[in-house]
């Protein structure tokens, strides 16, 4: 059985509307939100293995904060250009890559491909995911490479403002 987190990076600046949208930083409700969420995991027993991120600069240090709440190295975490507004195809590709001693791996991105994905991985559905949102699963698999023919099941959903 392996896990899966996908999470849609934090809340992000708008405060220089001339910066390009790959670089907008968190603001400050992003850097409350991002180690809030991680923190969240970590009392819900929640120990992730592997961290997969777009290489956004909000994505990135949304990534950051749950790696360290996780006791990964920053240099570990795995950086992939084409998460940056990725359609749900590409979140497989990602996906399939995962060694498979993985038991547990999170991928932060960007909506609205990840809100489109999460949609497509079980009967749960979600409208839009919020920033810092975790949507997560379980897959009857030993090998992420038998990601399309494995059962998913909705494990749980998570966000800042949920009660």
């Amino acid at each position: 059985m392996k896990q899966l987190l996908l999470v849609r990076h934090a809340k992000s600046s708008w405060a220089n509307p001339g910066q390009a949208d790959f670089d907008r930083p968190l603001n400050e409700r992003g850097h409350g939100d991002a180690p809030m969420m991680a923190n969240r995991m970590i009392e819900r027993g929640v120990s992730i293995d592997m961290i997969i991120s777009s290489k956004a600069v909000r994505a990135l240090t949304t990534a950051n904060y749950f790696a360290t709440a996780n006791g990964i190295a920053i240099s570990d975490i795995v950086e992939h250009d084409f998460l940056y507004h990725a359609p749900p195809e590409r979140f497989v590709k990602a996906i399939i890559q995962i060694p498979d001693e993985i038991n547990t791996a999170a991928i932060f991105a960007h909506n609205p491909g990840i809100t489109d994905f999460v949609n497509q991985l079980t009967s749960t559905r979600i409208d839009d995911m919020p920033t810092c949102a975790i949507f997560a699963i379980r897959i009857d698999t030993l090998s992420w490479k038998n990601w399309a023919k494995a059962k998913k099941e909705y494990w749980f959903a998570d966000w800042p403002k949920q009660v």
